[in-house]
């Protein structure tokens, strides 16, 4: 995944050298072959939901990192969290329902607790770090105020109440 400059240094290649996001794809490939295993009753169920999630973890952490201001990144490196709890859940759900022994259990949910210290060491950094704060401040880019056309009164005074709170 790295790549050499011309002086034998080593060169960042982007999202793919977060050592979070090579601990996610790992797992997602285990996950997937975990699914492959289990029952064909689980097939649109506990089969489906653990593939998702685990594309889900990979896909939010290299959005995350395409992001410039940091929390933006750090929106998506929440949502790659998320998702990869959600995984280690299936596996745990996975091994409750003995459809997976204890060995490859213990093997499947280490690997997942390896990637969420790994992500959240790196939502640490990015905190610290803080890039683009200088040029955007330290606010989410958001819409001051939304205009709503309301064709019920009672809806209306429920949306400025809503609104107002």
């Amino acid at each position: 995944m790295k790549q050499q400059t011309k002086d034998g240094e080593t060169a960042v290649k982007g999202f793919e050298d977060l050592r979070a996001w090579q601990l996610v794809p790992r797992l997602m490939i285990e996950c997937h072959k975990l699914a492959a295993t289990l029952p064909t009753s689980e097939r649109f169920d506990l089969a489906s939901q653990i593939r998702r999630s685990s594309k889900s973890a990979k896909a939010n952490i290299a959005e995350g990192y395409s992001r410039y201001h940091y929390l933006d990144c750090l929106r998506f490196y929440y949502f790659g969290r998320g998702s990869l709890v959600e995984t280690i859940n299936h596996i745990i759900t996975a091994h409750d329902l003995a459809y997976v022994d204890d060995q490859r259990y213990q093997e499947l949910y280490e690997l997942g607790r390896e990637a969420e210290r790994a992500l959240n060491g790196y939502i640490a950094y990015v905190w610290k770090q803080q890039q683009g704060q200088v040029h955007y401040g330290t606010r989410l880019i958001a819409e001051e105020s939304i205009a709503y056309v309301v064709e019920s009164a009672d809806l209306a005074d429920v949306l400025i109440e809503t609104i107002a709170s």
